[in-house]
């Protein structure tokens, strides 16, 4: 049941494409601040709210189900938003949440 509910939620099992793994590697690496977000998703539009707020540039990328795939091959989280900062994975909403509250997340951004 659970495997079902997976595919469903990620698409099924099969190997992410070396296109899309090499994709997403070049966007983290050609921008600063990268957000791979769902239009539909709360916690998304709570960090594009935060960056815009801090007036950050974001290259915002909708996710496809392989590339969410292909994000938990590379960083382990399986979820959006999954936010990278100068090409480090910083996690998702809670994490740069708690990143702007500690303070550090201005120096991140310098």
């Amino acid at each position: 049941m659970f495997a079902a509910i997976k595919d469903f939620l990620f698409g099924p099992s099969t190997p992410v494409s070396q296109d899309i793994l090499d994709n997403i590697k070049r966007t983290v690496k050609d921008h600063k601040v990268v957000v791979f977000s769902s239009s539909y998703c709360p916690y998304c539009t709570s960090t594009q709210k935060l960056l815009q707020s801090l007036n950050q540039e974001a290259t915002i990328v909708e996710a496809t189900n392989e590339m969410k795939r292909g994000l938990s091959e590379i960083t382990g989280q399986r979820t959006v938003p999954n936010i990278f900062i100068s090409g480090k994975h910083i996690g998702g909403n809670s994490h740069i949440q708690d990143l702007h509250r500690s303070g550090e997340l201005k120096a991140l951004l310098a």
